[in-house]
């Protein structure tokens, strides 16, 4: 016992913390796989022109927007969109919103949310796969990865091949082209907030704001990095559409589906043999490298599928050279796939409780924000009371309260209004350095796009008791539409 070494808690407690992190690492090995790149390959077919064509026009609208031009009047910005920071307001043609207006935009979004979860309760991920802007400048630069690499199998064998003065160059091309393509991106979204030409301009010369720049630094970054680099994973990982997006579709609801009734048993074709007792898929995994997101659709729906149709044209290629039919994969529901597995029928119904509830929400909330821009007011109207003194008392005895009252006319020309004051009896209504009246009140005029302050004053005769404060109704008419905005205040007196 003696002749024993002796014992090392220090040396136990180390040797089980290395145990304890080797099964870390081999834990965090088993849990997480690392990146495969991908590669899409490029097909051709209706959905590869569709997707062209949706790229097209949004890209078109987007870039051009903000140089459409719609003639307001003198003094006005004639920017057709325009967010006007410096005015807090926000053009889209003849419709102008204001701050205190934002429900209006509020209820475009919820319209534009039900109207996306009815696209994907009819055909699945429909925006997903053509509108999304992660979708559309992915689709960019992949293009310009194939312009300047070559097809799958060249892009294949450049990452494998070691840096050459060829690979760089491609490389160094193809980074180039994608980081102009980014800072057009970036550009293009600062016209949205000041007159395009002026700050084209003023950005090229170095003199637009700081703000502008950094804008497009920002916007160039994220976009190089999203669509050159993250691409798939950002519709995995980052957008939460994808995580519940299932909630929205059901058994009725048309994506991108593999017809296994029709393509089981798969198996390696050869020219010559017979399809007799065997499936139309012969296994070539076309559709797999084809598919933007590395998925195989014969899987079945999965959450990284953004029903992009482009799987349906490489198919659909293999299918015709083979001589079979077209449509091994294609949009369909999983209830007719269920149904003809069991040999009835197909039959499909858009109209079902989602899709009603659905057009039902859009219908009430477009309808309530309608009637909410058809109601609003064309002008604002703000009046403030006097705070010292409350009140006067004139050599007759006589009181007066002034007020100053503030008129915004939002039209894009000169506007009368008639002011006159409710409740308050035998009161008299004048508006210093203003003269014109008629029978019922004050005339004020505002130019156009204009706030104008008006001071005002209240006289009350000394023969009218009143408490100490009286509420009093300002009424401020429109003489042309005859539109009446009122607004209270208090008529203030000794107790």
């Amino acid at each position: 016992m003696n002749n024993m070494p002796p014992v090392s808690l220090v040396d136990d407690h180390e040797a089980f913390g290395e145990r304890v992190d080797a099964v870390n690492s081999a834990t965090t090995r088993s849990l997480y796989k690392a990146r495969q790149k991908i590669h899409p390959k490029a097909v051709h077919g209706s959905y590869r022109a569709l997707k062209w064509r949706f790229m097209a026009v949004l890209l078109g609208i987007y870039y051009l927007i903000p140089w459409l031009r719609y003639p307001r009047g003198p003094g006005v910005p004639d920017q057709a969109v325009l967010v006007d920071l410096s005015q807090s307001r926000f053009f889209f043609f003849a419709i102008e919103l204001w701050p205190e207006e934002i429900y209006l935009i509020t209820g475009l979004l919820i319209v534009a949310a039900l109207g996306l979860f009815l696209a994907t309760a009819l055909l699945g991920r429909l925006w997903c796969g053509y509108a999304c802007p992660q979708t559309v400048w992915t689709d960019l630069f992949i293009w310009v990865e194939e312009l300047v690499e070559g097809d799958r199998a060249a892009r294949i064998r450049l990452d494998k091949a070691p840096m050459s003065f060829s690979k760089f160059t491609r490389r160094l091309t193809k980074h180039s082209l994608w980081i102009l393509i980014a800072m057009a991106t970036g550009g293009a979204w600062i016209f949205y907030f000041a007159d395009a030409p002026t700050l084209a301009y003023e950005f090229l010369t170095f003199q637009a704001p700081a703000v502008a720049y950094s804008t497009v630094a920002v916007l160039t970054t994220t976009t190089y990095l999203l669509a050159g680099s993250m691409r798939e994973q950002v519709c995995t990982y980052m957008c939460p559409y994808s995580r519940f997006q299932g909630a929205m579709m059901d058994g009725d609801t048309y994506t991108v589906t593999y017809r296994l009734d029709r393509g089981e048993p798969r198996g390696i074709f050869k020219k010559g043999q017979t399809f007799d007792g065997r499936g139309d898929c012969i296994d070539c995994t076309q559709c797999v490298a084809a598919c933007p997101a590395g998925i195989d659709i014969r899987d079945g729906q999965q959450l990284e599928c953004i029903s992009c149709g482009l799987c349906i044209d490489a198919c659909d290629d293999v299918m015709t050279k083979i001589g079979r039919p077209k449509g091994l994969i294609g949009y369909d529901t999983l209830n007719n796939l269920h149904r003809r597995q069991h040999g009835q029928a197909e039959s499909h119904d858009p109209i079902r409780l989602r899709t009603i509830l659905y057009m039902t929400l859009i219908l009430v909330v477009g309808g309530i924000m309608s009637l909410a821009l058809e109601a609003r007011a064309p002008f604002k109207l703000a009046i403030q009371h006097d705070r010292d003194p409350l009140y006067v008392v004139l050599a007759d005895k006589s009181l007066r309260n002034g007020y100053t009252l503030k008129i915004e006319n939002r039209a894009y020309k000169d506007v009368s209004y008639r002011v006159t004051v409710a409740d308050l009896a035998d009161a008299d209504l004048k508006i210093v350095g203003e003269t014109t009246m008629d029978t019922e009140g004050v005339i004020l005029t505002v130019p156009p796009d204009d706030l104008r302050g008006f001071r005002a004053l209240i006289h009350v005769p000394k023969s009218v008791k009143l408490p100490e404060s009286v509420p009093i109704t300002f009424d401020v008419t429109e003489i042309e539409s005859g539109k009446v905005i009122s607004i209270t205040s208090t008529f203030r007196s000794p107790q």
